[in-house]
């Protein structure tokens, strides 16, 4: 008889905890990210939290920093833009097959969605805005029938979830996203499947041009006056490896 797998539950535990920081914006670029204090905080021993930074750092979401410990890797701007260029293909197919196959599962479950999306927002947690934000779109991929859709989107939501927190902290109203998210539902409730698929890729699109170009401002306000535009060395793509 084997031995139950308790230490791999206990390293996602840990990396759900450090990536929920992340996601929220407690642990920035400007900081280090050091394994002992991270263990003592959690209350763990030092090696689920070792294994934890490690995936993180092969999912890009973590570097090296200089001397001692880890540092939130900052946000790859052309990374962003690719990454959401697919979101909207992806999204956007859902939306459509499942105001064609979903209507009556949409019509029973998602408004619990949306009012549970209200809540997330009132309470001001960055954390339950993005679980539930991530819980109402793989509620419409399930609604869509290709399976194939949740398995592709799956291997981003770690990063994704590192740029839904900077969306939600520095780019759309928490607000204006759950009008979003409920046009796109009614959309599929009332079995408009183009309106649906045009719906979800500007939902997306819209998100993905606000955060953009509030990073590209960031880059050219950390610019010294008058300094020439060097070429930056090739930035470490992230992963897409899952807990």
């Amino acid at each position: 008889m084997r031995a139950l797998p308790i230490q791999p539950t206990l390293v996602d535990q840990v990396y759900e905890a450090i990536l929920s920081e992340i996601s929220a914006g407690k642990l920035s670029p400007e900081g280090r990210v050091i394994q002992e204090e991270l263990a003592e905080t959690l209350g763990v021993s030092r090696q689920p939290v070792q294994q934890a930074l490690l995936l993180l750092k092969r999912q890009g979401l973590l570097r090296d920093a200089p001397g001692r410990g880890l540092m939130v890797t900052p946000l790859d701007v052309d990374y962003v833009r690719s990454l959401y260029e697919i979101r909207a293909v992806l999204d956007g197919l859902a939306s459509a097959n499942a105001a064609k196959r979903g209507r009556e599962a949409a019509r029973r479950e998602g408004p619990a969605y949306i009012d549970r999306g209200r809540a997330a927002v009132a309470s001001r947690s960055i954390a339950r805005m993005i679980t539930t934000d991530m819980d109402f779109h793989f509620f419409l991929y399930g609604l869509s029938g290709n399976p194939l859709i949740a398995e592709v989107s799956s291997v981003h939501w770690s990063y994704l979830r590192r740029v839904m927190g900077e969306v939600l902290l520095r780019g759309e109203t928490p607000t204006d996203i759950w009008d979003q998210h409920a046009a796109i539902l009614d959309a599929i409730m009332a079995g408009k499947s183009d309106e649906a698929e045009r719906l979800a890729r500007e939902h997306i699109s819209h998100a993905s041009q606000t955060l953009t170009r509030r990073l590209m401002e960031d880059q050219k306000a950390a610019r010294p006056p008058n300094a020439k535009r060097a070429r930056s060395p090739k930035q470490r793509r992230p992963r897409t490896t899952t807990p």
